[in-house]
C-alpha cells in the first residue's frame, strides 16, 4: 500500500496514539519519556495543543509530517536537533548544507539555523524533517535524508513574528527573500481528519505573520537549559545574547540560573 493510500487511515491511527482530545490538556512536552530530555516538536502557534508528527510514526523516506495532538507518550512525536541546539547559518554553510545567499540573508540577529530529526524514543534514523526537492507554493514536508544540502535546513525567523518567542520556519531551499516559504498549516486540525504541513509564501511580514505560519517548541527543560547555558557564548555558531532576552525565544521557560 503507498504513502498516499493510508493517509485517511493513519488521521485516526493518530489521534488515538496522540492520547489527547482537541479539549484536552496541552502535553508540557510532546516528547515520550525515552527522548524528554533531547527532544523538541514544534507546536503550531495556530494551535499549540497540536504539534509536528512523522505519520503513522513510520522511518522511511517520503513519509509525510502533520499535526497532531502532542502526547507526550507517541513517539512519532520525537524530534531532535542534530546539532544540539540552533546554531547561526554559517555553520550549514561550512558544510555546504545551505548556500552562501541564505547565510547573507539570514546570518544574522534574529535568525537561528537547525535541522530536526525524526529520532523515535530518542533513537536518531539519519531523516530530517523536510522537502524532496526545491521550495515550492503547497509543498507538502516530509522524512528526507538528513544528509540532504537546503531542503532539510530550516531557518527560524524571530525577526518577523508579532509574538515574542514565536517564530517562522522557512526552508533553507527558499530564494525568495522577501517573501520565503515556510511551514504553514491551513484551517483547524481539531476538526480535520489530518492536517498536512505544507510550504507558503511567508505573508504579513514584516510584523504582522498569521498564526498559523508561525511556531513555538515543545521542549523539555534539559534542552531549554541547554539553550540558557550557550545563549552567552560565540562558540559553536550560537549565538551571543541576554538569557532573558532574544538569544534562545524558541526554547522554552529556560532560566538565567541555568547558565553555567
Amino acid at each position: 500500500m503507498s504513502i498516499k493510500s493510508k493517509v485517511l487511515a493513519a488521521a485516526a491511527v493518530l489521534t488515538l496514539a496522540g492520547g489527547l482530545s482537541a479539549t484536552g490538556t496541552v502535553a508540557a512536552s510532546a516528547a515520550t519519556p525515552q527522548c524528554a530530555d533531547k527532544c523538541i516538536t514544534p507546536r503550531t502557534a495556530a494551535y499549540p495543543g497540536f504539534v509536528e508528527t512523522a505519520l503513522f510514526g513510520i522511518p522511511l523516506r517520503g513519509v509525510p509530517t502533520i499535526v497532531s495532538p502532542a502526547s507526550g507518550q507517541n513517539p512519532a512525536q520525537d524530534f531532535t536537533v542534530p546539532t544540539g541546539g540552533p546554531v547561526n547559518a554559517s555553520y550549514f554553510a561550512a558544510s555546504g548544507m545551505v548556500s552562501a545567499a541564505v547565510v547573507s540573508h539570514y546570518g544574522g540577529p534574529g535568525y537561528l539555523a537547525l535541522q530536526i530529526e525524526y529520532a523515535p524514543y530518542g533513537q536518531p534514523t539519519g531523516l530530517c524533517s523536510g522537502i524532496p526537492a526545491t521550495a515550492y507554493q503547497d509543498q507538502a514536508l516530509s522524512l528526507q535524508p538528513c544528509s540532504t544540502p537546503d531542503t532539510t535546513v530550516w531557518i527560524l525567523d524571530f525577526k518577523d513574528s508579532p509574538i515574542p518567542g514565536d517564530y517562522s520556519i522557512i526552508n533553507a531551499s527558499s530564494t525568495d527573500f522577501t517573501h520565503p516559504f515556510v511551514m504553514t498549516i491551513l484551517g483547524n486540525p481539531a476538526h480535520q481528519l489530518f492536517t498536512p504541513i505544507i510550504l507558503q509564501h511567508l505573508t504579513g511580514n514584516p510584523g504582522n505573520v498569521p498564526a498559523n505560519q508561525l511556531w513555538s517548541t515543545a521542549a523539555s527543560p534539559a534542552i531549554c537549559r541547554f539553550c540558557a547555558a550557550v545563549s552567552g557564548q560565540t562558540s559553536h555558531g550560537h549565538p551571543a545574547g541576554d538569557l532573558t532576552g532574544t538569544a534562545c525565544p524558541a526554547w522554552l521557560h529556560f532560566s538565567p540560573a541555568a547558565k553555567t
